[in-house]
C-alpha cells in the first residue's frame, strides 16, 4: 500500500506535512504545548505529558506493527549504540530541562503563538548544524562505542514482535489507568 510512496519525493513531503499539522494538533489538543504543563512534568506535580506519551507509545507500537503484518510497510531499525544513546539522551535532558519543550513542544508551543519556543527551535538549528558539522569525528570516537546494531528487544529475546507488543501494550495500558486512578 506505501509502496507507491516510495520514490515520489513531492509526495512524501505532502504526507510528512499533513502528518506533522496533525501530530501538532494533538498535541495542542493534549495540552503538551503549554510551558506550564511541561515543567510540571519534569517537577512530578502535572502527569499529562506522560499520559500522552504512554497513550502514544501503544497506538504507535500497534500501529506499525500491525501495518507491518498487513504488509503495509517495512521496518528498517536504525543501529545503536552505548555512545549515541547516552549522548543523545544527555543532550535532549539538558535541552528539555533548561528550556522546557521538546522538539515536538517546541513547533507546537510556536504554532500556539508562544515565542518563547523560538529560543528551542533556534538551539535544535544551531545544534543540528553544529552536529552535521561535527559528525565526522563524532562518528568515529564516541558515537560508535558501545555498538548493539539494529537488534530489537524481540529479536533479542528470539520470539514473535506480538509476544512483546501485547503484554507491553497491556502493561502500559495499566500504567496509564493506574495514574488516572490517582488523580495524576
Amino acid at each position: 500500500m506505501l509502496d507507491k510512496l516510495h520514490g515520489k519525493n513531492r509526495l512524501q513531503l505532502v504526507f510528512g506535512f499533513v502528518a506533522g499539522l496533525c501530530f501538532g494538533l494533538f498535541l495542542h489538543k493534549g495540552g503538551v504545548t503549554k510551558y506550564d504543563v511541561i515543567v510540571g512534568q519534569l517537577l512530578l506535580t502535572d502527569f499529562t505529558v506522560l499520559k500522552v506519551m504512554i497513550s502514544a507509545v501503544i497506538t504507535g507500537m500497534v500501529g506499525i506493527y500491525a501495518m507491518k503484518a498487513l504488509g503495509w510497510v517495512k521496518l528498517h531499525p536504525k543501529p545503536g549504540s552505548a555512545g549515541t544513546s547516552i549522548i543523545g539522551g544527555l543532550l535532549f535532558g539538558v535541552g528539555f530541562a533548561t528550556l522546557g519543550y521538546c522538539p515536538g513542544t517546541a513547533a507546537g508551543a510556536l504554532g500556539n503563538g508562544y515565542l518563547d519556543a523560538l529560543m528551542g527551535i533556534g538551539g535544535m538549528l544551531v545544534g543540528a548544524g553544529l552536529f552535521a558539522a561535527l559528525f565526522p569525528w563524532l562518528r568515529k570516537s564516541i558515537l560508535s562505542k558501545g555498538d548493539f546494531g539494529d537488534i530489537t528487544i524481540p529479536h533479542l529475546l528470539k520470539v514473535n514482535e506480538w509476544l512483546v507488543i501485547i503484554p507491553l501494550g497491556v502493561l502500559l495500558f495499566l500504567l496509564l489507568k493506574w495514574i488516572e486512578s490517582q488523580g495524576l
